[in-house]
């Protein structure tokens, strides 16, 4: 009997999206939808990006990067029918434990009242308060919120870095601009601290609010993941409006894990995209973006392999995308000069641990599960700690104390690990990816974990003996493993300057380059890094308007 014929891969598309994260997956289903044919390569042997679940070990499925999800926008699962391809989120209550050397804890969550008890112990002061900042943060996202999912208008002088805006394209943004503005209006005598949460320091702001240390810790952490800031530096209070932003979560604000790991979202999102018949092709590498008078022709891979597309859709970093795959020499000269001014600093890494048991915390004793296993576990007892930390690291050096952020997905999802074991990720600050002395951090990450490790017996002496497996991802290995220049986890730093209007660059927010057919649709696009999907959705939307439906 003959063998069927093997039916050729295609080689020429609508649209080709380079990286197969989950901006990636997005921007390729909503082109699908709209009747294109789409291409996604991804580079490794699995979809999702940072947004990815391996199993390292057999029998633990880890969430490698990414670990928590509430800024996903509600609107892509519903237009994706997510949920129908096993989508779910758990959300976690309590959501925050922080605990302390003395004894004590602060457990954080969703219950207002419950959480107003336990910042009580601490200080009476902060309790009364507290619910009058949440309430504020939630004014101020409300406004913001909106902005996440909406292209930047194009309101800055027509020919910066060579980007020429029409008139009907300005009248739009205008209007953009006007609408924005008649919003932002609504916050009335809130607009000063909304200004100040958007572009100053957290730490002010939470010495300002309250009194308690551990308070301003816990809150501070959440400013300082992902950056290589301190709790001072402006910019990082921007970062606090995310504790009360998406709805992933089943609710405002509640952050949650995705069952079956971060990879259940690259899996929904593949369902999807199959059903439209998009063509996803993985350990599929390109090596450069073509182009064929003076626009965009495809590309080619790793392979040397030629695939043709009128339009190319990167979900990669700019840095990559425009000055390696394209080259300096496709490009203005000051467009090109802008994007290596990028700020790729960062200071992350991440620990992925497999454990005989959970953690057993002296301050809140138990063999098994409790609350305060569910949430984000908190290792920093002060804002200063933080700084300390900073300090380390903006001279080469790994943090003597690091900033632990911890979670423990497999207290709600037991398809994560054998019965009774359990998975724990673990998010650390301050790690700078250049080391002094011209170290390289694979000679020094596996003491920086030891250290890590050291750290969180001092609240909970069981961990080092329950370890069974562990992996590190130093800022070099992130970089390698997920093509993240500098290691920076959100594509570029988070800072004012590199947002909204200037994300990637001045001038070219809406997710268009110079190179007629060459789109950004990942984290290097507003509106930046984070598992959200806007950066994909809307950067498809730009794509749609330029080529038709």
């Amino acid at each position: 009997m003959t063998a069927p014929t093997k039916k050729p891969l295609a080689r020429s598309f609508d649209c080709i999206v380079i990286g197969g994260g989950h901006n990636g997956l997005v921007t390729a289903a909503y082109l699908a939808k709209a009747g294109k044919k789409v291409c996604v390569l991804e580079a490794r042997h699995v979809l999702g990006g940072c947004a990815a679940t391996e199993t390292l070990w057999p029998g633990y499925r880890i969430s490698v990067a990414a670990y928590v999800i509430s800024l996903f926008l509600p609107s892509i699962i519903r237009d994706l029918k997510l949920k129908s391809y096993g989508f779910e989120v758990l959300p976690r209550n309590p959501s925050s434990f922080t605990p302390l050397l003395d004894g004590r804890s602060l457990l954080m969550g969703p219950d207002s009242r419950a959480t107003c008890r336990e910042i009580a112990k601490f200080s009476t002061r902060d309790a009364e308060q507290y619910p009058q900042y949440n309430a504020l943060l939630e004014r101020v996202a409300a406004v913001l919120e909106p902005l996440l999912s909406t292209t930047p208008p194009s309101v800055l002088p027509s020919g910066v870095l060579g980007r020429n805006i029409g008139t009907l394209e300005r009248l739009r943004a205008l209007s953009d601009a006007y609408a924005m503005s008649q919003s932002a209006a609504g916050l009335g005598d809130d607009l000063p601290e909304a200004v100040e949460l958007l572009a100053g320091a957290a730490r002010p702001i939470l010495e300002r609010w309250f009194e308690s240390e551990v308070l301003r810790a816990t809150l501070g952490t959440d400013a300082i993941i992902g950056a290589f800031a301190p709790p001072s530096h402006p910019g990082t209070a921007y970062v606090l409006l995310h504790h009360v932003m998406g709805e992933a979560g089943g609710a405002r604000g509640v952050w949650g894990y995705v069952r079956g790991g971060m990879g259940g979202l690259a899996d929904a999102l593949e369902g999807a995209c199959v059903d439209l018949g998009v063509d996803i092709r993985r350990e599929t590498p390109v090596e450069r973006i073509l182009t064929k008078h003076g626009r965009i022709g495809g590309v080619q891979l790793a392979s040397g392999l030629v695939l043709e597309a009128p339009v190319v859709a990167s979900t990669i970093d700019a840095n990559r995308t425009f000055l390696k795959m394209l080259g300096e020499s496709e490009l203005p000269k000051n467009f090109a000069a802008a994007i290596g001014r990028i700020s790729y600093a960062s200071a992350s890494c991440k620990i992925n641990v497999a454990l005989s048991e959970p953690p057993q915390f002296t301050c809140l004793p138990g063999s098994g599960i409790g609350p305060q296993h569910r949430g984000t576990i908190h290792i920093g007892e002060t804002l200063d700690t933080m700084e300390r930390g900073y300090d380390d690291a903006k001279y080469g050096e790994p943090s003597r104390e690091p900033i632990l952020e911890i979670t423990l997905p497999s207290s709600v999802d037991d398809t994560l690990a054998p019965k009774g074991h359990h998975v724990m990720n673990m998010f650390v600050q301050y790690a700078p990816y250049k080391l002094s002395n011209n170290r390289s951090w694979d000679d020094v990450k596996e003491a920086f974990a030891d250290r890590c490790i050291e750290l969180l017996a001092r609240y909970a002496p069981n961990v080092p003996g329950a370890i069974v497996h562990r992996q590190i991802l130093s800022p070099l290995d992130l970089e390698r493993t997920f093509g993240l220049t500098g290691g920076n986890i959100m594509q570029g730093a988070m800072n004012p300057e590199q947002l909204f209007l200037f994300r990637p660059t001045a001038g070219w927010a809406d997710h268009r380059s110079p190179v007629p057919g060459l789109y950004l649709c990942g984290a290097a696009a507003h509106p930046g890094g984070g598992v959200m999907g806007a950066a994909g959705r809307n950067g498809a939307q730009a794509i749609l308007s330029d080529i038709g439906t």
